[in-house]
């Protein structure tokens, strides 16, 4: 069971290792009207195979304070610099997983901050898509102002983002049967990032598909692992 505690109003879990220090480790950035415990899977698979995990509550989701906002992206950082300073990990391998909306914010953040080691981003979303969202109200989220976030997200080029994290190692993850986010999108942004890189489209599937998936999770973790080596 993880140790649960609060960061700046967030809300998270940190999953630990039985393995000895030092550890890599993972911030887990859930999607639109998730929260989360809907992702301890992965964050058991990550502690059994060797990893630190933190999964917390996006702005606006589950138990945290703040609603959602642009502030996002400084959360999943401020993840980040938690678990920088957790004994045992080791600051170089600090990385982040996101699905759908967190998959946007995973790479938006590791644009933003350098210290970000790596990205595994599983079906991620365009600020477009995550706009037409707000604006419908599909997503089961607390909104400060609906069109400051809907601004907000327009504003994010995520390519962009893809491209100032060449050199630290990005997987991305899409189900070819996603009606949600079409697996082009990943595919897109694929060929506008750098080495190293590695895109994995999965056969049917659906928007959850991937993201569940404890054969695909173990080896986006596995490829990370070998990219993040520090021996």
């Amino acid at each position: 069971m993880p140790r649960e505690g609060r960061h700046n109003g967030l809300a998270y879990g940190l999953w630990l290792p039985s393995d000895a220090p030092p550890w890599p480790a993972i911030v887990v950035v859930h999607g639109a009207g998730s929260r989360k415990e809907n992702h301890a899977d992965f964050a058991r698979l990550a502690t059994a195979s060797g990893w630190v995990a933190l999964t917390f509550d996006l702005p606006g989701h589950g138990d945290s304070e703040p609603p959602m906002s642009g502030v996002a992206v400084d959360a999943v950082i401020s993840m980040v610099q938690l678990l920088e300073l957790q004994d045992g990990v080791d600051e170089r391998r600090v990385a982040v997983r996101g699905s759908s909306l967190g998959g946007f914010l995973a790479l938006c953040a590791a644009a933003a901050a350098s210290e970000i080691a790596g990205v595994i981003a599983i079906c991620p979303a365009s600020g477009d898509h995550l706009a037409r969202g707000v604006r419908q109200e599909r997503f089961e989220m607390r909104v400060g102002d609906p069109l400051d976030l809907e601004a907000w997200l327009v504003a994010q080029d995520v390519g962009r983002a893809v491209e100032r994290i060449a050199g630290r190692p990005l997987i991305l993850m899409h189900a070819e049967g996603d009606t949600q986010v079409p697996s082009d999108h990943s595919e897109e942004l694929y060929e506008r990032a750098g080495e190293p890189r590695k895109l994995v489209i999965e056969p049917g599937g659906a928007h959850m598909t991937v993201q569940h998936d404890a054969e695909l999770q173990g080896f986006a973790l596995r490829w990370l692992s070998r990219q993040l080596r520090t021996d």
